[in-house]
């Protein structure tokens, strides 16, 4: 099953896509957009051409686990994302994978200006390795 992990953004949104067994995170893009609605036909885009069976989407969560300040707008998000391509995400968690891409990508050597082109990709497929693992370990 191929699955797709959204890591959705003001400016960019990060998308990684799993390798058609569902176990590894395969290939990652950065949708470089404002426009909710380019953001949106690029996914079902990526979903088509991918042929995509599952998504996941990051989720606000505070660092008590209740839900952040923009959780609506990604629960809004995640209805529109349902409708343009007849799947309905799983909205995942997203505590930390923000900090954590960064702190790969420097460690990796990264400048900051690298670092802001690829930090959503880097996050989107923490998000869906860790949805991928989520997924093995439940069975």
């Amino acid at each position: 099953m191929i699955v797709m992990a959204i890591d959705y953004g003001d400016a960019h949104t990060g998308v990684a896509i799993s390798d058609p067994t569902g176990f590894l995170a395969g290939t990652t893009t950065t949708i470089h957009s404002r426009k909710a609605e380019v953001v949106l036909e690029e996914l079902a885009r990526l979903v088509r051409e991918h042929r995509v069976e599952q998504l996941v989407m990051g989720f606000p969560r505070n660092m008590d686990g209740t839900e952040g300040p923009r959780a609506q707008l990604y629960r809004d998000f995640a209805a529109q994302v349902a409708q343009i391509t007849g799947l309905e995400p799983v909205l995942w968690d997203e505590r930390r994978t923000t900090v954590d891409a960064h702190r790969i990508l420097f460690d990796a050597g990264k400048n900051a200006k690298k670092r802001k082109k690829t930090v959503d990709a880097v996050a989107a497929a923490l998000i869906l390795e860790g949805y991928l693992d989520f997924r093995r370990i439940r069975g």
